[in-house]
């Protein structure tokens, strides 16, 4: 029996759902424990690219069955179209995706709350990418939120209408211009209800339970990113939920020790989508390549993705939040061509300088502290083996590994499945 957890260790966007597809083969269950549909997940193999918002990442595999947990929240109407878009590949999706009854649903109210809430911060917005994922969590802890169990009851729909009600109360009190015609978007709604009971719901923590007594191989894989974390992130521009390694725990109903490895997954350098501190930000023609090179725009936003060099006190803090075990680094590529690299060491903390991760990073308080690297000319995506790969960033690797105490155990060099370069 191993349950083993996937973590980004950044603000999202590290490519975890990549390596996800590349470890899905060494487990029997790929379980996914918090978010909603804003985290686009991208795969690419045999020339097709493929983006995935609430599905896990091993719905490809054969063999894998893949759970939706109860920590994550889960658009009826997104999902769908999600399941839709797998027709193609030929995958019984009945039979190896199964959800979680506790589980909350996004209503058509949701969303809409989202863009009422947003659209009254003006100049003081955070960035919300609008999917109703936040006031869905909001009626999570608040006790009021519908939940995928909800659905089998008979009276769902007047359950439905008693919280439909109080959002459009909510979204009359923001005082904000919002057009929009719920009674088509509850048609869809309803349609995409549906769908949803032709697949199997299960008490999840009992079916994982059962999983790892039976000696199955699970693995949890988390969306967004460790500093996107509603505690332990950069507060008040974070996701909703739990990002970080306890999130697994109470998305699905695991036991802290039953959890052996933790991979946390890194860009070579550092994005952030939305507002929020960014202490490494570039704003010129190098932040300007890496963005250009790596295809910096979100999977399911289109959103241009922020760039910046690697920072390090921020990822130190990631890889001791979450207890990581394993190191991925992604986007190696990317720095290919650079004359000279930069990694962020300490911070200056109002004139001190810091090794740690301080309260707040906001760029009046904070500036990085930077040591210089040697960049490679060389192209990186057909390289194979370690051994192959430049000097200079094999020293990049071995500086970044002695920093954290945390051995790189998977450098990827490219976006499709087989770019991928064990160590």
């Amino acid at each position: 029996m191993t349950v083993d957890l996937l973590l980004g260790l950044q603000w999202g966007d590290e490519g975890k759902g990549k390596i996800v597809d590349v470890l899905t083969s060494n487990y029997d269950i790929i379980a996914r424990f918090q978010g909603g549909p804003n985290a686009g997940h991208t795969l690419e193999f045999d020339g097709i690219k493929h983006v995935l918002r609430t599905i896990p990442s091993g719905i490809f595999h054969k063999s894998a069955v893949n759970i939706i947990g109860n920590g994550v929240v889960i658009d009826p109407v997104v999902f769908q179209k999600e399941i839709e878009g797998l027709e193609k590949f030929n995958i019984d999706i009945k039979k190896k995706l199964i959800i979680s009854r506790k589980a909350h649903l996004i209503l058509p109210t949701h969303r809409l709350l989202d863009a009422a809430s947003e659209a009254s911060k003006g100049k003081a917005k955070i960035g919300s990418t609008l999917k109703g994922i936040g006031p869905t969590y909001m009626d999570k802890t608040g006790r009021n939120g519908l939940r995928v169990g909800d659905i089998e009851l008979e009276d769902f729909k007047e359950r439905y209408r008693a919280l439909a009600d109080k959002h459009e109360a909510m979204i009359a009190f923001y005082g904000v211009e919002l057009e929009y015609n719920l009674a088509e978007l509850e048609e869809e709604f309803f349609e995409s209800i549906e769908e949803i009971k032709k697949l199997d719901f299960i008490d999840s923590e009992e079916y994982m339970y059962q999983a790892q007594k039976a000696g199955k191989s699970i693995l949890c894989e988390g969306a967004q990113g460790s500093l996107l974390d509603v505690d332990f992130g950069t507060y008040p521009f974070v996701t909703s939920s739990n990002t970080t390694a306890a999130g697994a725990c109470t998305g699905l109903g695991i036991a802290p020790n039953k959890i052996k490895e933790v991979y946390g997954i890194f860009k070579a350098y550092t994005t952030r989508v939305g507002s929020g501190p960014f202490p490494t930000e570039l704003f010129d023609e190098v932040g300007a390549t890496m963005a250009k090179v790596g295809n910096e725009f979100g999977s399911v936003t289109g959103r241009a993705r922020r760039c910046g060099w690697l920072d390090l006190v921020a990822l130190k803090y990631a890889v001791q939040v979450n207890g990581v075990t394993q190191l991925m680094m992604m986007k190696g590529d990317v720095l290919s061509g650079f004359e000279t690299l930069k990694i962020c060491t300490e911070y200056n903390y109002k004139g001190k300088n810091i090794a740690h991760f301080p309260y707040n990073v906001e760029e009046e308080n904070v500036s990085p502290i930077y040591k210089e690297f040697k960049g490679w000319k060389q192209d990186l995506t057909g390289m194979t083996t370690y051994e192959e790969l430049p000097v200079e960033l094999k020293e990049y690797i071995e500086f970044i590994e002695k920093e954290l105490e945390v051995p790189i155990k998977i450098v990827s060099v490219g976006p499709d499945r087989k770019q991928t370069i064990l160590k």
